[in-house]
């Protein structure tokens, strides 16, 4: 089974326990999203990515131009541990690791939690690539992927038992729309897919192939 099948199927048991009344206000605030224009205002094919350091799940900096300097990067931005569709996403990653490392490049995500929340990740995938925290969306920022959870959709996290501030360390209420990026040694990005519906990934077997077109 594909990651969006799989991702489809994950939807499909989160709108089996929600109300009718909070799916619609979920489906609303992804549709005022993606019609906010974000998506055209991220960084896509073509463009140069910025350079960044973070700490990874053991407080170790991790920099993209040194990664870069061994080959070509697949960057995943993610949402959080606490997103079933986020630990799908990377599941799926790992599976095709090999593969990616086999066309000699690295993969490294990245999440805007804090990094006892990255370790967790960690240890719960043991994904066998790097795992940075973002504490503050400082570098999806510069992607241009951070946008503000509307006052309902807060309501509705909660509810779940979603705890932002306390993962993010932070109150904001800010999370990176979920993008995958395909970037090249020289830091032009080979291929980018960035939705406003957190509930689409880019497939792994697109991003292999991006890899063998390079």
């Amino acid at each position: 089974m594909g990651l969006q099948q799989q991702l489809d199927e994950q939807k499909k048991t989160t709108s089996n326990k929600a109300s009718p009344e909070t799916i619609q206000t979920m489906g609303q605030a992804t549709a005022d999203l993606k019609a906010s224009g974000i998506e055209n205002r991220a960084l896509g094919r073509g463009d140069q990515v910025p350079d960044f350091c973070l700490p990874n799940a053991q407080g170790n900096e991790v920099s993209l131009a040194n990664a870069l300097s061994h080959g070509p990067v697949v960057l995943s931005i993610y949402r959080g541990g606490w997103c079933p569709y986020c630990n799908l996403e990377i599941r799926a990653l790992k599976a095709v690791l090999p593969e990616i490392e086999a066309l000699g490049a690295s993969l490294i995500a990245i999440a805007p939690e804090m990094p006892e929340k990255t370790y967790e990740m960690g240890e719960r995938h043991t994904p066998g690539f790097e795992i940075l925290s973002d504490v503050g969306n400082r570098v999806s920022r510069q992607f241009g992927l951070v946008f503000s959870l509307p006052e309902t959709i807060r309501t509705i996290y909660a509810g779940f038992g979603i705890d932002l501030p306390a993962c993010n360390g932070d109150a904001s209420f800010e999370l990176p729309l979920p993008a995958t990026y395909v970037v090249r040694t020289d830091g032009q990005i080979a291929y980018g897919f960035v939705n406003a519906d957190y509930t689409k990934r880019m497939e792994p077997a697109e991003i292999i192939q991006a890899l063998k077109s390079l």
